[in-house]
């Protein structure tokens, strides 16, 4: 782990945050814009992110690794899943499938990846793409039905399948595993838009924090959230990797990853399917700002762990 990197990767989100906010707040980025950012991060920069991510040398320790960051994943997910069944059912509906979806699907996909990537470099990227695999999964399939009727199994598949994030896994895979040599413009290409993944997730998720009214955010619901979402599932996820001696790279990445705030989609979701998009938001801004405290003082506790 970089850790000595940490502050000033630290103080860079805080200023691309704070970017977004002032681009919201003076009109720049407006509602149709922040949409179109977010489509170009989702199906433009985090793909070819992914896959730039990808373009290393393959070796044993490479497969051990990812299968065990991603049998780790599969784990949280199932985790994460039972937490959201049983933690939330005196919940008022429209704000228990926020908390039901935000429990399952965090926010690893636009903050994870470039905290994986700036505190382990790029091998850090490549295991938080693996990762994410399960979550993407589970984002479309018992993520959705939080908010509608459970879809069927061919439109869950054809959903997880068609996720550009998902396909770039997979275009990447297939490059690592046979070592596809890159055409020199391609590669330069694919690792200049995946260079624009990081600054543009932060200043997405500036833009959600513009419209959020901070005297109301601190309630007795957002806080319990904020508790479970950041300090509960990583402590799990910490003891259960410490118990099964996992190697100390894996585990740092998957305490690191389950820190992960809620989704920027939870209150997207809630908006959509007449959830209370006004308490999604909340619990997206709350816990996207306590998680600039809490990731590095779970470093800290993995550094002094060793």
């Amino acid at each position: 782990m970089d850790y000595s990197g940490l502050l000033n990767l630290q103080i860079m989100i805080f200023m691309l945050m704070g970017i977004g906010v002032i681009l919201k707040k003076i009109g720049i980025i407006d509602d149709s814009g922040k949409k179109v950012v977010t489509d170009l991060v989702i199906y433009l920069f985090l793909p070819c992110n992914i896959i730039n991510a990808f373009m290393i040398e393959f070796n044993k320790d490479i497969l051990i690794s990812g299968l065990t960051i991603l049998g780790i994943s599969f784990v949280i997910q199932l985790m994460c899943t039972f937490i959201s069944a049983t933690c939330y059912k005196k919940i008022p509906k429209q704000q228990r499938m926020v908390l039901q979806y935000g429990t399952v699907c965090s926010n690893a996909g636009f903050l994870g990846n470039p905290v994986a990537e700036g505190l382990y470099g790029p091998v850090g990227l490549l295991y938080a793409s693996i990762y994410l695999i399960p979550q993407r999964i589970v984002m479309w399939s018992a993520g959705i039905s939080y908010f509608t009727e459970s879809p069927n199994k061919k439109e869950v598949l054809k959903r997880v399948l068609s996720h550009p994030c998902i396909i770039a896994v997979e275009i990447g895979i297939v490059i690592m595993l046979f070592q596809i040599p890159m055409p020199i413009f391609l590669d330069k290409t694919i690792n200049s838009i995946g260079g624009c993944a990081t600054v543009t997730s932060m200043i997405l998720i500036g833009t959600i924090l513009a419209d959020v009214d901070m005297s109301t955010l601190v309630t007795q619901l957002t806080v319990v959230y904020s508790f479970l979402r950041l300090l509960l599932i990583p402590l799990l996820v910490l003891v259960g990797c410490l118990l099964f001696q996992v190697d100390s790279l894996i585990t740092g990445l998957s305490v690191i990853l389950a820190s992960m705030p809620a989704g920027s989609t939870t209150a997207i979701l809630a908006a959509k399917y007449e959830g209370d998009a006004e308490f999604a938001t909340k619990c997206v801004v709350l816990t996207t700002i306590l998680s600039m405290v809490m990731i590095p003082i779970w470093c800290m506790i993995l550094t002094w762990i060793g």
